[in-house]
């Protein structure tokens, strides 16, 4: 399997069928441009079709994991039919493509992750956490839905109450926080994260291989059954890319101050 074709994706092998993927636009905490969002979307694809691979780890370079899309990405679709297809289409691969792939994939979780990144993470069979990780679903704070991943995968890991609070108000999670409420499979100090990952990796790569993927895959039609509520997620937050709410909430993250959204007016008597 070549995958020279990925600019923002690296690419090592481990031994044992381990595959290590890293996240690289360390420069912007690893944001996803147009590009790394179709290389999230797409890597699934060739790693299914990968006969050297049995088990993904997936994680960020330098101090983030992924620190959601990058703000001249997110110009671009608002307003823009065609971008927002594009963005929409993108963002339902690199969920439904993580749950088709049978090899199991363990993200661990170095720092900042939001958006798209936050996807990859939380759509990880195994999500490992760092003790300083961060993480935000991070969409209203833009004046869009959650969408991405959110609604498949939140109320099943940590349940409807606090799948609600953390997505409708995007307050930061750190990585105790995200264990105890069983958002992710485990939480260990920063230093031992990788250590940790790939202890893992090793457990599933020396296991029964067929056995492994098809425990994934009949465990998976719990989140194939919410398919119907994530497409509707998906599709309400790319019509928030045609909002003023949107544009606000890009210009606040780039004045670093509150969002005033102007989307809903109040009601006068």
């Amino acid at each position: 399997m070549d995958y020279r074709e990925y600019q923002h994706l690296l690419f090592e092998r481990k031994g044992d069928g381990i595959l290590l993927i890293t996240i690289n636009r360390p420069d912007v905490l690893n944001a996803t441009n147009n590009r790394l969002h179709w290389e999230l979307s797409h890597v699934w694809l060739d790693i299914a079709e990968d006969p050297d691979t049995n088990v993904v780890v997936v994680t960020g370079a330098g101090r983030a994991f992924s620190a959601g899309g990058d703000l001249e990405m997110i110009e671009g679709m608002a307003g823009s039919a065609a971008n927002i297809a594009q963005a929409w289409k993108e963002a339902g691969d690199i969920v439904y493509n993580m749950i088709n792939l049978d090899k199991p994939i363990i993200s661990a979780i170095n720092g900042v992750a939001v958006g798209a990144g936050l996807a990859v993470a939380l759509m990880a069979d195994i999500s490992i956490a760092s003790e300083a990780m961060r993480i935000t679903d991070g969409h209203l704070r833009l004046g869009v839905a959650a969408g991405d991943h959110a609604v498949i995968i939140w109320p099943l890991l940590c349940g409807m109450a606090k799948a609600k609070y953390y997505l409708m108000t995007a307050d930061f999670i750190d990585g105790r926080e995200a264990e105890r409420i069983g958002l992710v499979s485990l939480c260990v100090p920063a230093d031992k994260l990788m250590d940790k990952a790939m202890e893992v990796a090793r457990k599933l790569a020396a296991g029964p291989q067929q056995a492994v993927r098809f425990t994934k895959r009949s465990l998976n039609n719990w989140l194939r059954q919410a398919g119907p509520a994530f497409d509707a997620s998906l599709a309400m937050e790319m019509l928030g890319f045609f909002s003023a709410d949107v544009r606000e909430g890009v210009s606040a993250v780039r004045e670093k101050r509150q969002p005033r959204f102007p989307g809903v007016a109040a009601k006068t008597r």
